[in-house]
């Protein structure tokens, strides 16, 4: 596996320790968090894993600050 180059990863993944707890990311930042790829994110969604998302439109968005208390809990 190849890594990841800071350019190549979501803006929001890099800046994630600078985001403020009210702003929202989408799946890809959640899944750069947990370390897995999108479908892992949606079967950990599933299992009730990891916090749920939010709906704008057609976007599913998690909330920075409900991330940032579960991966504090560690629950992962």
């Amino acid at each position: 596996m190849t890594s990841v180059t800071r350019q190549e990863m979501p803006f929001a993944l890099a800046e994630f320790d600078r985001l403020p707890d009210s702003a929202h990311v989408n799946i890809k930042v959640v899944a750069g968090l947990y370390g897995s790829g999108i479908s892992t994110i949606w079967a950990k969604l599933k299992r009730r894993e990891i916090p749920n998302p939010h709906k704008f439109g057609r976007s599913t968005r998690w909330n920075v600050g409900d991330l940032r208390a579960a991966l504090s809990t560690g629950v992962v």
